[in-house]
């Protein structure tokens, strides 16, 4: 099979189960990975044979993903703030929209020296390596719950020659510092709530890890509530508090930080104009 056939036939077999522009993304994704060719490749060197071997593993992987199954999990990595991250069933695959919060807390600190940052909740170690790379004068710490995500976040900054200081804690039980440390914190939390998963596309239900994905209804503020009591004693004088948020519970976030003696709340929106950040001030 020449590279233009293969190509054409990732489409036929990706089209019908991801929109177009994702089947696209994707396939691109797999011809890179799998068969070392970009777009450029394909249009004019598409009469190149491929390997029998190269061939059948680009069909496996497309049956996968026909079968439901996340391109960036069967891949094996996802682009973020034009990093290739390895992610796994262990890890979220990162949101375009959270790249927002990125730019959020690097156009507010653009030539800041010796900031102290936090990221709460690391996962894949997106939010944290896109600020180490983005501000190098910064010390960057990141902690998350799962040992597992943990060592992909940590291999992901050794590739991309990001400094991060990774470390296990639960946030929900985790010591209030006694004095305060951090500039930056920022958190990607837990914030669908239960009864939202009836909604969702089960490519996610089905492989993504649940407890990075969902709380309870009865208290969708929780790990909120924990980092802002946390963020509360662990920020310095005019320190700055972000999160991703759900929009449906914007107002109720609003509330609790106010709430937890933060002086400043501003909600903003989106690419999507959906409310989806927060950034805070004691």
């Amino acid at each position: 099979m020449t590279l233009e056939e293969c190509n054409k036939y990732l489409l036929h077999s990706l089209a019908t189960s991801l929109p177009l522009g994702e089947a696209r993304s994707t396939i691109r994704l797999l011809l890179e990975d799998v068969a070392f060719a970009s777009p450029v490749d394909v249009m004019c060197h598409g009469d190149r044979l491929l390997e029998p071997e190269t061939v059948v593993l680009l069909q496996t992987m497309a049956k996968r993903i026909a079968e439901g199954e996340p391109p960036q999990y069967v891949v094996g990595r996802a682009r973020f703030c034009g990093m290739y991250l390895q992610v796994t069933p262990a890890t979220l695959i990162p949101r375009p929209e959270t790249e927002g919060l990125v730019d959020i807390i690097t156009d507010s600190h653009p030539s800041a020296h010796d900031l102290h940052i936090l990221d709460i909740g690391t996962g894949s170690g997106c939010i944290a390596i896109a600020l180490a790379r983005a501000l190098p004068f910064a010390h960057v710490d990141a902690c998350d719950i799962s040992a597992d995500a943990l060592i992909i976040a940590e291999d992901n900054a050794r590739q991309l020659h990001a400094t991060v200081n990774f470390a296990q804690c639960d946030i929900l039980h985790e010591p209030i510092p006694n004095e305060p440390i951090y500039d930056v914190i920022v958190s990607n939390p837990p914030y669908i709530a239960r009864s939202e998963a009836a909604d969702m596309e089960a490519r996610v239900l089905d492989f993504e890890p649940h407890t990075a994905l969902f709380v309870d209804d009865n208290d969708p503020l929780i790990f909120y509530r924990a980092i802002a009591r946390y963020a509360h004693a662990a920020l310095k004088p005019k320190g700055m508090l972000y999160f991703e948020i759900n929009p449906l519970f914007a107002k109720q976030l609003e509330q609790m930080l106010y709430n937890e003696g933060f002086t400043y709340v501003d909600i903003q929106r989106d690419f999507c104009q959906r409310l989806r950040f927060v950034i805070a001030r004691l």
